[in-house]
């Protein structure tokens, strides 16, 4: 057996898969290694993931995953290779694993919508162009985390009304103070902002949200997607984000002349039928 692994900024995703195809999935934290020690990744799997697996052979273990860059990637493969020893372990960034889920052997332009954002030229075999997403401070458009900043941003300032203002502010229990500690001093800010989506999904619909999200995409589209050959090819999404907000994603992508081939909440599926053996 096998296991694949789809690992963004807050969960990872542990597939175990046979000659049939899926067998179990096991949902755990994220693994980016910029917020990870190996220690700390070896921990889990160990406590939370062989127990899931207990009594199978793992022969081989596809990890893709947010942070898995050249610099970082020791870090994942060593923690993994220390609980699986005798398997064949291929350790890939998240982007490259959206490709091969998304795509396949089929060349398209690729983005991820989630927690943060990314975006890529995938030619079939590998990735070809990519405009670096800059994390969400300096980048990261349409992301959840940019969605979140905008969205608290434009509330603090008052520029979306009262009443989803209180209604924001009571409905997580936070005050001024505390959201600015949440930001500025305590640790992974970005996962902080993006727990506001779904808050920012139930109220799309009031005066300035569905604007301030529809900005966001465009942002996201010029600044990124738009670099790509997009009059020639199609955008393939995955990530959280694109999935519940694809209406105005469809519609943003439309006024700018860019076509959406599909939109899947993750790539792990299409990752699962990738590596699944063959017979």
């Amino acid at each position: 057996m096998i296991l694949v692994a789809d690992s963004g900024s807050t969960k990872t995703d542990w597939c175990l898969v046979g000659k049939n195809g899926l067998v179990k999935k096991a949902s755990l934290k994220g693994c980016n290694p910029f917020f990870r020690t190996k220690e700390d990744i070896r921990a889990e799997l160990k406590e939370m993931l062989l127990p899931e697996i207990e009594g199978c052979q793992i022969e081989a273990i596809y990890f893709y995953g947010a942070g898995c860059i050249a610099e970082k990637i020791e870090i994942v493969h060593s923690a993994i290779s220390d609980i699986f020893p005798n398997a064949a372990i291929e350790v890939g960034t998240d982007l490259l694993g959206a490709a091969i889920g998304l795509k396949g052997n089929s060349a398209g332009i690729v983005a991820i919508l989630g927690t943060g954002s990314n975006s890529c030229f995938y030619d079939g075999e590998g990735i070809t162009d990519n405009v670096s997403p800059l994390g969400f401070i300096l980048g990261d458009e349409g992301s959840g985390a940019a969605l979140g900043k905008l969205f608290i941003g434009a509330c603090l300032k008052n520029q979306l009304g009262e009443d989803i203002k209180n209604r924001f502010l009571e409905r997580y229990g936070l005050d001024v103070p505390t959201i600015l500690d949440r930001v500025y001093r305590q640790t992974m800010p970005n996962r902080f902002l993006a727990g506001f989506a779904p808050f920012i999904k139930e109220n799309i619909e009031t005066e300035g949200v569905h604007t301030l999200v529809y900005n966001a995409f465009s942002d996201y589209f010029k600044r990124n997607v738009m670099q790509y050959d997009y009059k020639q090819h199609p955008v393939s999404f995955t990530g959280s984000v694109a999935f519940h907000f694809q209406e105005i994603l469809y519609q943003c992508a439309s006024d700018l002349n860019i076509k959406i081939d599909k939109i899947t909440q993750s790539p792990i599926q299409g990752l699962i039928n990738y590596h699944t053996p063959k017979v």
